[in-house]
């Protein structure tokens, strides 16, 4: 018994889209309103993402800084932030001239233009007087090196106290009328006193022995006398 096969030789062709059709569907409005609507959605967005940079970088607005310079720092604050400026304070120093939590320096400087809440450094007076410490000049310095060292520090000097020693040496320094010694704090605009030396040496011992009289004996006052009598 042969079993007999009937096989379909004809192969069933696939659904292939043609050139024309290609250009066809290309063409269609659908594809066209998708890549219209696709087109605005990116330019909405890159619009909102531009105005929403200007408004947080504050483009195109300027602010002129104001003078705050001598006025105290509360009404400072309160005179940079009511233009949309922010008041911080980075350093102290000190003027006697003027009062304490005073604006001695602000940058950047007065009638600058800077964008809104940009931040205006300030420089205050301090409260208190500052002190410094007084370095190491007693029976160790010349009166040039003294006055050198003290003045590259700030100090303001009173006239010398001369004492007896060695001419232009620093003997002791004075601040109101305290003697003072190396590493001590003192004000800043305290006038400190040089104890220097005059070039006199009265307590000299050697100088002191020319006028100490000296006891003579019995003999040597006779011998004394014998001698001034053969002379007269």
């Amino acid at each position: 018994m042969f079993l007999s096969v009937s096989l379909d030789t004809k192969i069933k062709p696939k659904n292939i889209m043609t050139l024309k059709e290609f250009f066809k569907k290309l063409t269609s409005k659908i594809i066209w309103v998708n890549l219209l609507a696709m087109a605005v959605f990116i330019m909405l967005v890159a619009f909102g993402v531009w105005k929403g940079l200007e408004i947080y970088t504050h483009h195109g607005e300027e602010i002129e800084v104001p003078d705050v310079k001598g006025v105290q720092l509360g009404f400072a604050e309160r005179m940079l932030s009511s233009r949309g400026l922010k008041a911080v304070v980075v350093d102290s120093s000190y003027n006697k001239a003027l009062v304490g939590n005073s604006i001695l320096e602000q940058t950047p400087q007065p009638g600058k233009t800077v964008k809104q809440g940009r931040e205006i450094y300030l420089v205050i007076n301090t409260v208190k007087t500052p002190t410094i410490a007084i370095p190491d000049l007693a029976d160790n310095s010349s009166l040039r090196e003294a006055e050198a060292r003290l003045k590259a520090l700030g100090f303001k000097l009173a006239p010398c106290e001369y004492v007896d020693g060695e001419r232009d040496w620093v003997y002791g320094v004075k601040c109101q009328g305290k003697n003072v010694f190396g590493g001590d704090r003192i004000p800043i605009d305290a006038l400190i006193t040089l104890q220097v030396g005059s070039g006199d040496f009265t307590d000299n011992p050697e100088e002191q022995s020319d006028s100490i009289d000296v006891p003579v004996s019995g003999e040597e006052a006779v011998m004394e006398e014998t001698v001034e009598g053969l002379a007269w």
